[in-house]
Formats: C-alpha cells, structure tokens, sequence
C-alpha cells in the first residue's frame, strides 16, 4: 500500500472558530476563524453592545478616520489575533472573570454593516468568580 504523508507542521494553531473573551479584557480571534473570514486585511475592530440582549457586535475596519475603533493586534506567526478591549468592558461594566470563554458567533447585517454577534453568558467553570460577585 502505497500513502501520501504530509507533515503537520501548525502545532500552535489554535484550530477553533469561536470568538474568545479572556479574563484580562481582551477579544481573541483564533486561527480557523481569522482564516475563514480574511481577518488578516483588517486593522481595526469596532464594538457595538446590545444591554438588553447582552449581545456584543464585532465589526473589522480599514478606517482611520473611525473614531472609537481598537486596534486588531495579529499573531507575528499567523495564529489568529485579539484585541483589547478595556474601556469597552468597564463602560458596560462587563466583568470578563465571570463571561470568560469560547463563543458561538452570527454574521449578521445591521444599520452599521456586517457584525459577527455573540451572546454573552456566565462561565460555568468558574463558581468563585459568580459567588463573588453576588449572581
């Protein structure tokens, strides 16, 4: 039996297509999701809140004339990206202890343009972080 080997050679790559809050205020764009949505030609990322819904919209920007835009800071190695998104987390006063982790995303259009929308929920793996905060 003849095979066709390829080496793997992405040990690093984080091959998940969910949009990632992390405990330190940021927003992480992993490998697979940069990838499939050509992440890498943007610069900027533009957040939008829905406190009703408690829904966080994503908008990918080019624009240096936007005003309230972060910048989209890329892995050097290709991996994906983030952003840090301090001030957005302390105005809605979104604590990213208790909302830390992976997301299931929709592409959605709105009066603004595309968004990729997620759902904030409540990390069930971290029980001390919720007694803490009184939920």
């Amino acid at each position: 039996m003849q095979y066709n080997f390829k080496k793997f050679q992405n040990t690093h790559g984080r091959y998940e297509g969910r949009i990632t809050i992390t405990a330190s205020n940021s927003i992480g764009f992993p490998t697979k999701f940069f990838k499939e949505n050509n992440i890498a030609n943007y610069k900027y990322v533009v957040l939008y809140f829905d406190e009703q819904e408690r829904a966080l919209g994503i908008q990918f920007s080019n624009s240096d004339e936007e005003q309230h835009k972060f910048s989209l800071i890329k892995s050097n190695q290709g991996y994906g990206g983030s952003t840090v998104a301090t001030s957005f987390f302390k105005k809605y006063e979104i604590d990213t202890k208790i909302h830390k982790g992976k997301y299931d995303w929709e592409k959605i259009e709105t009066e603004f343009g595309k968004l990729f929308v997620i759902k904030l929920k409540k990390n069930k793996n971290d029980e001390s972080a919720l007694v803490e905060h009184g939920t």
